[in-house]
């Protein structure tokens, strides 16, 4: 559900957002949040982008940690014979 959000703009800046807007054939409201969406979503590709990047760095070392054979928490040599997707 859409939330609205109150924001203060200078004469000259709301008069050239309008205008930006208007060539866009959009309304000053759409184009802020067309601008703010695409901010959080750069944002999110970026962190997305890293963390991936990190992860594959370090694949050998997370297998060897927690691979598909590892379940956190047993006693050492007890396994697990339930599926992972059994829950």
């Amino acid at each position: 559900m859409a939330k609205q959000t109150n924001i203060r703009l200078d004469d000259a800046v709301k008069a050239a957002a309008e205008d930006r807007a208007k060539r866009r054939g959009l309304t000053l409201q759409g184009y802020v949040a067309d601008l703010i969406e695409a901010d959080v979503n750069q944002a999110r590709a970026a962190f997305m982008a890293g963390a991936a990047t990190f992860l594959a760095q370090y694949a050998d070392e997370f297998e060897a940690e927690v691979g598909e054979d590892h379940y956190p928490g047993l006693p050492e040599g007890l396994t697990e014979s339930a599926s992972r997707d059994a829950a």
